[in-house]
């Protein structure tokens, strides 16, 4: 589909093919031991978080700053709203264990390249994927510290399941 207008709220529908990837999510996040979900309040990511919730009982919290990227909002401003509640959410992560996020693919690529990922690599990943997106639908990348580098180690874990796959 195209001209589907992704920044306005609630923004489109999770799609049928959507809802069985975000099954597989709630797998995969369960297994590694992620204890709660924060989610952008459109509703594609909504959703996620309720199937995501219903199949492995992590607790899900809408969080306003994961929301799309703005018609007019700029690049700085879209950094700095994602750090800022990576940065609230990994504090409150080292106590309660992993913590998993719902976002949507620009707001995502902005986050990454503020946790130090080189603009390089996440153009490899953003050919690959739909939209210039820096992971598939349902895609998962981790984010941990790593102390003796002092910097955020980020590897891309999960990718959908191909169209046959989800049927």
């Amino acid at each position: 589909m195209t001209n589907i207008p992704y920044d306005i709220h609630p923004g489109p529908p999770l799609s049928p093919k959507g809802e069985k990837e975000a099954e597989a999510l709630a797998e995969f996040l369960k297994a590694e031991g992620i204890v709660k979900l924060y989610y952008s309040p459109f509703a594609r990511s909504a959703r996620t978080a309720q199937i995501i919730s219903e199949r492995s009982g992590i607790p899900c919290v809408e969080e306003i700053r994961l929301a799309e990227w703005g018609k007019d909002e700029k690049t700085d401003k879209v950094a700095e709203r994602m750090s800022l509640v990576f940065d609230d959410i990994a504090r409150e992560s080292a106590v309660i264990g992993p913590v998993a996020l719902v976002s949507h693919g620009g707001p995502i690529a902005c986050l990454l390249l503020s946790l130090g990922i080189e603009k390089d690599t996440l153009s490899v990943f953003r050919k690959k994927f739909d939209g210039s997106n820096p992971l598939p639908p349902a895609g998962t990348w981790a984010a941990e510290w790593n102390e003796e580098a002092k910097t955020w180690d980020l590897n891309l874990l999960l990718t959908p399941a191909t169209e046959e796959e989800v049927r």
